[in-house]
């Protein structure tokens, strides 16, 4: 992907405003996880060191448009910010007239981007009053490139340079090497309770992959297409002529969806539930199918073992329990030992990499969710294209 990278630019007294995702959860006035921060540090500090006038601005919740409300203020991320730096950061509340200063290698704060009107709507009047505020857009929040807003592509048309922050190069080389060019074999472990918010990853990712592993939910519809009994499971009985026909079409080019021999069930979805496990062919009418078995997840972890490849997006069980968690961990051991390259993203993934410890032995953790799960569909992303027609010229 051909981009400005703003690390090729000479910003020195230079007015640069970055685009970073620092929607962060926030819970009494105080940010309960600051990953999206920390991860956003990079792009900040070098502008920073470069001698800029820096200016970072980001959405928070879902505000109402053009109301400005405490609870999606970015106070609490300013503080953040400010213990990161070891100096205060100014939070400046109305600001797409302009209006304000900014010193050689200051960094102040921008409201919450989706206070302002047209900023949804990606409205050139907004997006041009946002570009005259900086000599130097700086898109850096992958999270949202998947959204043409005017803080994520509006402003990338009238600013007098659009470029790339460090972060957002790293998402993009980082899913351009496990996706465009991948080493093979390559592995997707594909989880979620349902086919259907995931069918057009599972459907593009199976022209790809040479193995197509499913996890959770969507598992219980393809077991019911290779004509097992899935009993009280979640299953999308409509869906299963798809799991079919992707199996199929997996199969006619060499390539393979791994079904599961073995699983865990249980009569209720509960902490305390106990977990039975059982043949994959001996799932009972009133059981619910909570985990894949220890022979299947041997049979992942040495797929995973022999990948050159991995992309994982979704655990394989309902793993906050931890009697339905065991396919899920060995998948993580799995990928923490392979020699592949491995690349995950999605809330639920990033909880196992917390929970099973293997944070440091991913190869590349996307912080995003939606813009990371449509790149794996091969769907084009507008605030990257605005970024690639401006390198153009």
């Amino acid at each position: 992907m051909k981009v400005i990278k703003m690390t090729d630019l000479d910003l020195k007294g230079k007015k640069v405003l970055i685009r970073s995702d620092l929607n962060v959860p926030v819970k009494d006035g105080k940010v309960t996880s600051d990953a999206r921060i920390t991860a956003s540090m990079a792009t900040i500090e070098h502008a920073l060191q470069a001698g800029a006038k820096v200016m970072v601005t980001s959405h928070l919740g879902r505000p109402e448009e053009g109301v400005y409300s405490e609870e999606n203020s970015l106070k609490p991320v300013a503080d953040v910010i400010a213990a990161k730096l070891g100096k205060p950061v100014r939070l400046i509340k109305d600001w797409v007239d302009g209006g304000f200063d900014v010193a050689d290698g200051e960094l102040v704060l921008l409201e919450n981007c989706r206070f302002n009107k047209g900023e949804k709507k990606n409205l050139d009047e907004t997006s041009q009053k946002y570009a005259k505020l900086c000599d130097v857009f700086v898109m850096d929040a992958f999270g949202t490139a998947h959204r043409a807003e005017a803080s994520t592509h509006g402003v990338a048309k009238f600013a007098p340079v659009a470029a790339a922050g460090i972060l957002l190069v790293e998402e993009l080389d980082a899913l351009g090497k496990a996706l465009l060019c991948p080493a093979r074999p390559m592995v997707a472990i594909v989880g979620g309770s349902k086919v259907s918010t995931k069918l057009t990853v599972l459907e593009s990712l199976a022209e790809k992959v040479d193995q197509l592993v499913v996890g959770g939910g969507i598992a219980n519809t393809f077991l019911k297409a290779t004509g097992h009994e899935v009993g009280k499971s979640l299953c999308e009985d409509d869906l299963v002529p798809t799991a079919k026909a992707l199996i199929d079409k997996m199969s006619a080019r060499g390539a393979a969806v791994p079904i599961a021999v073995d699983v865990v069930v249980g009569k209720q979805f509960d902490a305390d539930e106990l977990a039975v496990l059982k043949d994959a062919s001996d799932v009972a009418a009133d059981e619910m199918i909570f985990d894949i078995g220890p022979k299947s997840a041997e049979e992942l972890a040495e797929i995973i073992m022999n990948a050159a490849t991995v992309v994982w997006n979704g655990p394989v069980g309902v793993f906050e329990f931890d009697q339905f968690g065991e396919g899920t961990k060995r998948i993580a051991e799995a990928i923490a030992q392979t020699k592949a390259f491995t690349l995950a993203g999605g809330g639920d993934t990033i909880a196992a990499i917390q929970k099973y410890d293997i944070y440091d032995k991913v190869s590349y953790i996307s912080t995003a969710g939606g813009a990371f799960l449509e790149f794996l569909e091969g769907k084009p992303l507008p605030a990257v294209e605005i970024l690639e027609a401006r390198a153009r010229g």
